[in-house]
């Protein structure tokens, strides 16, 4: 038994779900993928995959050697591409997580080219906008608006995304338009309140003009942890919202929301890219940051003043 090749066999059909996907995705017949599985099970004696006519389930202890061995082999991957010979065609897999809008916005639309230039690379993309452990979840790096608190991870700030409020026609017809931010937390007036993943509160953000800070935190009945369920809801007319000015351009264009309060401002929402300490930033890695760099410098529009 060749263990790498047993390892990416098992590897892929936890991946794909499925003994046939994952044979086909390794060019190798589905006898050949199931005898390797086999054979790592007899060698560690322990039982890794579930398998039923209709499904393939990783077991507790598949899941924990799961964990382990695509750490391994993105190493391996990470030490095959690091050689001068790899290092002009990056190769193997990446995976990483975005928010919500900014994948559907910004990162997907471009992505043909980043594909387009490095062809070999395999791209897992995870949207949400909840908070990813990149370590138990094996990712190599997230993009995450707002400060980056978690100081087990190395972030690179790579731009930054100019904000504001805003709110639809509808709402504006129905609550009149504020004059000043603190309008927002008395009624009729309400915002769309946004959930931090972790604790389930609701932001507070804060707005400028001159020297007079306000920090507004607004009366909210309806509060989402999506981003774009948070923007829906808003064009929907359901409050206020604080948005970066890409995630609004188009509604704005539209005629759907008009930004509010002319005169303050909202410090811009810093964007980062951020992963492990311990995890080697391979060529395919360092290719991506850099691209997505040059991509939020070049694609983010600027809302005029």
């Amino acid at each position: 038994m060749d263990r790498f090749d047993a390892m990416q066999a098992f590897a892929r059909v936890v991946e794909t779900g499925s003994f046939t996907k994952a044979a086909e995705t390794l060019h190798m017949s589905r006898t050949t993928v199931t005898q390797l599985v086999q054979q790592l099970e007899a060698r560690l004696r322990v039982r890794l995959l579930n398998r039923t006519t209709r499904q393939v389930n990783v077991t507790a202890d598949g899941a924990a050697y799961y964990a382990r061995v695509v750490r391994l082999l993105a190493d391996i991957d990470d030490a095959e591409t690091s050689l001068s010979s790899a290092a002009a065609a990056p190769r193997g897999r990446l995976r990483v997580d975005v928010p919500a809008p900014f994948a559907r916005l910004v990162l997907v639309p471009a992505l043909p080219d980043f594909l387009g230039r490095y062809p070999e690379i395999q791209l897992d993309l995870g949207v949400s906008d909840r908070h990813v452990d990149l370590i138990d979840e094996n990712v190599d790096c997230v993009i995450r608006g707002g400060q980056i608190t978690d100081q087990s991870l190395v972030a690179r700030h790579i731009g930054d995304l100019p904000a504001g409020i805003y709110a639809s026609l509808a709402y504006l017809q129905q609550a009149g338009i504020p004059a000043h931010p603190q309008d927002l937390a008395q009624a009729p007036h309400r915002v769309v309140g946004y959930l931090r993943s972790r604790s389930g509160t609701v932001l507070p953000y804060t707005l400028q003009r001159g020297d007079e800070p306000v920090t507004v935190k607004g009366h909210h009945l309806l509060a989402v942890d999506d981003g774009n369920a948070y923007l829906a809801a808003g064009v929907a007319g359901l409050g206020a919202l604080w948005l970066p000015d890409y995630m609004a351009a188009p509604h704005v264009a539209a005629g759907e929301l008009v930004r509010l309060f002319p005169g303050w401002r909202i410090d811009a929402m810093p964007l980062h890219l951020a992963f492990p300490p311990n995890r080697h930033v391979s060529v395919k890695l360092r290719v991506f940051i850099d691209w997505v760099a040059a991509l939020v410098e070049q694609r983010m529009p600027r809302m005029p003043p």
